[in-house]
């Protein structure tokens, strides 16, 4: 068996349905540790701060890192500067300069649907790859952007051509007790006594964490009650999933040769990016490692839901993922010059389309009323 075909069976239409890791995390400081979860903003009936769900029984789930953020943490791993730069080699470098920052299209949050990357001189190569995408051939955009093929890229601004995750990894705990802490602010001096603002200023500002002599930190500002992290009773668990059904569903056009040539390149770094083992340094407060004494569990998921066990180590899939790429041949690495006036144009387009939208609803709303009335 040659290392390109190695995985051929993971491609195959009777071939597994999905590739599964599960593994059990704790806080370094162990299991009893406490770890700071994600906030959200608030937004309908959610309040904000941490997203813990409790069912009717009273046991409760707390979502520590979401999939877009995993999604966020694992990508860049193919850039030069990162993991000693030794997957760099299997996507193409492309980088948008704007000003004196250059930004990654590998760091972009919407990877190849993202405006800084639409507003470049890749515009219309985006738009026509897109499109080939709506039209059943994927090779365009992994010339240009492989890993939105492999981590999800939804074309929202333009084309609407969306394809999903490959591979999804999310990071959740159980049985959380929420915990409060509070912390006060003191300023170094007394800022009254030397005569920056008045007594009676100071006396209204302390306090009120709005006033800006707090926001500027020239008075006392408490911070009660704020969110503490959680205790995760029922332990932390990562659950991470290779799609290969969803993988399947990628072509190059009508041409077999050229639609394997695609799965296994995309395989290849999917693979790659599914068993790296991603930084345990989510964010200040989560430091997670590996629970030893909860084994893990990497499987492959078949459609009558028989598990195997399966064994595939970071060095096989980098081995295999070369192989694929030199097969399917990496698309140019190229640095590319945001432009302001795409930015300008894009914006007034968008508001056009808001505008056409909101039109054509208002009118449609006009032409129902009768025949509701009616009703």
């Amino acid at each position: 068996m040659s290392e390109l075909t190695k995985f051929d069976n993971y491609l195959s239409a009777d071939g597994p349905a999905a590739l599964v890791i599960r593994e059990w995390l704790m806080p370094a400081e162990g299991a009893d540790g406490v770890l700071f979860p994600a906030t959200f903003a608030p937004g309908g009936n959610f309040p904000g701060g941490y997203n813990i769900d409790t069912d009717p029984s009273g046991k409760n789930v707390c979502l520590i890192d979401s999939v877009g953020s995993q999604a966020n943490r694992i990508e860049p791993m193919f850039m030069p500067d990162k993991c000693d730069g030794k997957y760099a080699h299997l996507v193409p470098q492309i980088v948008v300069k704007a000003g004196e920052k250059e930004v990654s299209i590998l760091e972009a949050g919407h990877r190849a649907g993202d405006a800084i990357v639409r507003c470049s001189s890749l515009q219309r190569e985006l738009h026509d790859a897109f499109n080939d995408v709506l039209k059943g051939d994927a090779t365009k955009l992994a010339k240009i952007a492989p890993t939105s093929l492999v981590f999800g890229v939804w074309d929202s601004r333009d084309t609407q051509a969306k394809l999903p995750r490959v591979v999804a990894s999310t990071v959740r705990a159980e049985q959380v007790r929420p915990l409060t802490r509070g912390a006060v602010y003191m300023p170094p001096v007394d800022y009254a006594a030397l005569e920056v603002f008045s007594e009676e200023e100071k006396a209204k500002a302390e306090g009120d964490n709005k006033s800006p002599l707090a926001k500027r930190g020239f008075v006392h500002v408490p911070a009660s009650a704020s969110h503490g992290g959680v205790i995760a009773d029922g332990g932390v668990r990562r659950d991470a999933t290779l799609g290969l059904a969803a993988l399947r569903l990628l072509h190059a056009g009508k041409d077999p040769a050229r639609t394997l040539a695609l799965r296994r390149y995309i395989l290849g770094l999917a693979l790659v990016a599914f068993t790296h083992n991603p930084s345990g340094y989510l964010r200040q407060g989560c430091l997670l490692v590996l629970d030893s004494d909860k084994p893990r569990e990497f499987v492959e998921v078949h459609p009558s839901g028989e598990r195997k066990p399966v064994t595939i180590t970071p060095k096989v899939a980098l081995e295999y993922a070369t192989a694929s790429a030199k097969e399917f041949g990496v698309g140019d690495s190229r640095t590319v010059p945001f432009e302001k006036e795409r930015a300008k144009t894009d914006l007034k387009e968008g508001d056009k389309k808001t505008k056409g939208k909101a039109k054509k609803s208002k009118e449609k709303s006009a032409e129902e009323t009768p025949e509701q009335e009616a009703q």
